[in-house]
């Protein structure tokens, strides 16, 4: 089941308001030009809360209006509970997605609808429903100006630890060139890319896996985006496979 494949500790979803927030080496010609002027009225980092359920809530809409949420598990805003993940929609103010995936690490899989309705880099509200029956679960969010910062890959570039699934570890070297790879502590050997996006202060991740018999994703391909802190030292990147059936987060500490 998907789930297994989350880390299910602690998140911190504070990491998501403060994407690259610091220059790592001034000057340097790897370092992204200023964010373009945003062509989706929806787009940005929109931070807060679910209070159907007392979750904690953190989410990007992209320019192209694909969206990835992180939530909480009820009542503890630090844990893990899902990802949900779609395209959408935005025009006059509202906000419509109808293929949203919610891969909930209690209850597996579920398919949902997302209608809600914005003001432009300032608030964002709406209502998650399940084809399941689950909720619906409404939101409130505001913008975080952080989106609008330029995506750095100096700041980025490091050997990071963490996890990739409840029991998986990794050590993942990242460089500021775009070069990823790593390695996990059952004998998990993968590599990848990553490169600012034109809009926004977020990276476009790939990574494929080795096929060791000690990778849970097998020799898997899986496409998605990373955030970083810098404050924190921390980077945060969620990717699925072409089926999204099956992928990973990845939250790891620069040492």
């Amino acid at each position: 089941m998907y789930g297994n494949r989350i880390q299910r500790g602690i998140l911190g979803l504070i990491l998501l308001s403060g994407l690259s927030a610091c220059s790592g080496g001034g000057g340097d010609t790897s370092t992204a030009s200023p964010t373009a002027l945003s062509v989706n009225p929806a787009e940005g980092l929109w931070l807060g809360t679910i209070p159907t359920t007392n979750r904690a809530m953190s989410g990007l809409v992209l320019d192209d209006g694909s969206y990835w949420i992180l939530y909480s598990v009820s009542g503890n805003p630090s844990i893990l509970a899902g990802l949900i993940q779609g395209t959408s929609s935005s025009q006059n103010g509202t906000f419509t997605s109808s293929d949203a995936k919610d891969f909930n690490l209690q209850t597996g899989l579920l398919n949902a609808t997302i209608t809600g309705s914005y003001v432009t880099k300032q608030g964002f509200t709406g209502t998650i429903s399940y084809s399941q029956g689950n909720g619906p679960n409404t939101f409130t969010t505001t913008y975080d100006s952080d989106y609008d910062l330029p995506p750095d890959m100096n700041a980025v570039a490091g050997t990071y630890t963490g996890f990739i699934t409840t029991s998986e570890t990794a050590t993942v070297e990242v460089t500021a060139t775009g070069g990823i790879s790593g390695s996990s502590n059952t004998g998990c050997v993968f590599t990848g890319t990553f490169a600012p996006r034109t809009h926004g202060n977020v990276f476009n991740v790939t990574i494929t896996f080795g096929g060791q018999s000690g990778c849970s994703l097998g020799a898997e391909t899986v496409n998605g985006i990373g955030f970083y802190d810098a404050g924190a030292k921390q980077l945060t990147s969620a990717a699925f496979n072409s089926g999204k059936t099956d992928g990973f987060v990845f939250i790891g500490t620069k040492s």
